[in-house]
C-alpha cells in the first residue's frame, strides 16, 4: 500500500458505553502514526454515511473533544445504524469504492457486532476486485457478548459486555433493597433484561450475589422453560422466602409479542406491541401467587447500554486496547482482520490483543455454554461467575462534570466536501 492514505472509521449497530473509547484509541493511535495515516473521518451514521458521503472530518477536532470520548456512552460523537449490506446490493458496494477512492481512502475501521464484521469483510473483499489498495479491519462491539465461537478462541469477550454486566450487577443489588422492603404489597419483581436469543446479560444478574443469598431467578432464552413453568418456580421460591426478584431474557418464549424488525432483521423487542416482561407479570397475576400481593414489572430500556456512570473501568481501559489494535493492525498493511481480546490463563484475571480472520467472525454467533446453566436452569454456574467477574471491574468510572451535568464529548460539523452526486442507499429507494 502507498503511505499516508486517509482513513475513515465507522460504528454500526446497538451502542454500547464503552464504544467512544473504542473509536479514541483508533484516532490517537493513527494520528501517532502520520507516515502511514492521513486524515481520518468518520463516517456519519456508519456505512450509511459513506453511501451518502458524509465524512465526519475527525482531524479537524480539538484534543479536548477526542479526549472526552473516553467517558462519552453511546453512539452520539459519529453516530451509529442498522443498515445491512446485502449480497444483491451491487450499487452500494460499488458506491463505497467509489466514494473511498474520491477521497483517496486507504484504511477503512469498521466498529461493531456479527453483521458490522461482515459488512468489514465484503468491502475489503470487493476493494482488491475493483482495484482499490484499502486496508479493512473489525473492531467487535456488542453488549450480548454473542461474537465469536462457543469455545472463546477468536474472542473471550467483546467491548461493552463488562458494562452492561456491571449495569445488571448494580441494578440487582437496588431491586432487592426494593423487594426486600415492599415484599408485603410487591412480593414478586419481574425485569427484563437485553439479549435477544442469547443470555450473558440476564445471568450478569447473578454477579449481584454471588453467595446466592437474594431470592433470585434468572431466565435466559436457552433455559428451555415456558411460562407456566416459571409461574411453579416462583410461587414455590414464594413459599419458601416469601418474595423473589425474576429476571428474563427479552427472548425468553411467551409466545406473540408483535414483533417489529430493524434492517439487520433482528427483532426489535422495545419497539414490539407488548414485552416478554409485560407477559410474564401479566401470567404471574393471572394464575395467582402464594403469598398476598401482586406481581410488578421494570423493563430497563436502552440505558443498559448507554449509561456511562455503570461503565465498567475494566471496560473502557480494553475498548481503547482493541481500537489501538485494530490501528497497528492496519498500519502493518493487513486487511482483513478483526482485532480480538483474549484471556491468558493466569490465575489473575489478563488479557492480550490479537487479530482473527474477519471470515471467521462475520455474521459468527456464539452460544451461551450449556454448562453455565444450573441444573435448576434459573441460575448460572460459579464457573460462569468466575468468567465475567472480572470483566464488571472494581471501581466507579471517572466522568467529568460541568455545572453539575456530565459533559460529553462534543465534535464540530466539519465535513468532507463531497465530490460526487447525491445517493440513496439501495434499501432506502
Amino acid at each position: 500500500m502507498s503511505e499516508n492514505k486517509n482513513v475513515v472509521v465507522a460504528q454500526s449497530g446497538g451502542p454500547t458505553p464503552v464504544i467512544n473509547n473504542s473509536l479514541r484509541g483508533v484516532i490517537e493511535t493513527c494520528k501517532k502514526m502520520p507516515d502511514k495515516f492521513g486524515k481520518i473521518y468518520a463516517g456519519f451514521h456508519g456505512i450509511e454515511g459513506v453511501l451518502k458521503e458524509e465524512l465526519l472530518d475527525l482531524s479537524a477536532q480539538k484534543q479536548k473533544e477526542i479526549d472526552l470520548l473516553q467517558n462519552t456512552p453511546a453512539a452520539g460523537s459519529i453516530g451509529t445504524c442498522r443498515y445491512k449490506l446485502k449480497a444483491g446490493q451491487q450499487e452500494d458496494f460499488d458506491r463505497i469504492v467509489e466514494v473511498f477512492k474520491a477521497h483517496e481512502i486507504g484504511y477503512f475501521f469498521y466498529i461493531g457486532g456479527n453483521d458490522s464484521m461482515d459488512t468489514a469483510n465484503k468491502v475489503g473483499i470487493l476493494s482488491k476486485e475493483k482495484g482499490l489498495d484499502l486496508v479493512a479491519t473489525g473492531i467487535p462491539k456488542t453488549i450480548d457478548n454473542d461474537v465469536g465461537d462457543s469455545e472463546f478462541k477468536l474472542i473471550d469477550h467483546t467491548p461493552g459486555y463488562g458494562s452492561v454486566a456491571r449495569y445488571w450487577a448494580l441494578y440487582i443489588q437496588n431491586a432487592n433493597e426494593e423487594n426486600m422492603g415492599s415484599s408485603p404489597s410487591d412480593p414478586v419483581i419481574v425485569v427484563q433484561a437485553m439479549g435477544r436469543k442469547i443470555g450473558f446479560i440476564p445471568a450478569a444478574a447473578r454477579l449481584a450475589d454471588p453467595e446466592r443469598k437474594i431470592p433470585l431467578q434468572i431466565y435466559m432464552t436457552e433455559s428451555g422453560l415456558n411460562l407456566s413453568e416459571l409461574a411453579d418456580n416462583v410461587n414455590d421460591q414464594l413459599k419458601k422466602d416469601g418474595r423473589v426478584i425474576v429476571v428474563v431474557s427479552e427472548g425468553f418464549p411467551v409466545g406473540n409479542l408483535g414483533e417489529k424488525k430493524d434492517l439487520f432483521g433482528h427483532t426489535e423487542y422495545s419497539s414490539s406491541e407488548i414485552t416478554v416482561g409485560q407477559i410474564v407479570t401479566n401470567f404471574l397475576n393471572k394464575v395467582g401467587l402464594t403469598v398476598n400481593g401482586l406481581a410488578r414489572g421494570q423493563v430497563p430500556g436502552t440505558d443498559q447500554r448507554n449509561a456511562i456512570v455503570y461503565a465498567s473501568n475494566t471496560d473502557l481501559e480494553e475498548a481503547y486496547k482493541v481500537g489501538e489494535k485494530a490501528a497497528l493492525i492496519a498500519a502493518e498493511g493487513e486487511s482483513g482482520y478483526m482485532a480480538t481480546i483474549l484471556r491468558k490463563v493466569s490465575s489473575n484475571y489478563e488479557v492480550y490483543y490479537d487479530k482473527v480472520p474477519l471470515e471467521k467472525v462475520a455474521n459468527s454467533e456464539r452460544s451461551f455454554p450449556k454448562n453455565w446453566i444450573s441444573d435448576s436452569r434459573i441460575d448460572v454456574t460459579d464457573d460462569f461467575i468466575s468468567y465475567a467477574r472480572p470483566l464488571i471491574g472494581r471501581d466507579w468510572a471517572d466522568i467529568p462534570l460541568e455545572n453539575g451535568i456530565m459533559r460529553f464529548a462534543r465534535f464540530k460539523p466539519i465535513f468532507a466536501d463531497k465530490k460526487l452526486t447525491e445517493y440513496t442507499p439501495e434499501a432506502y429507494r
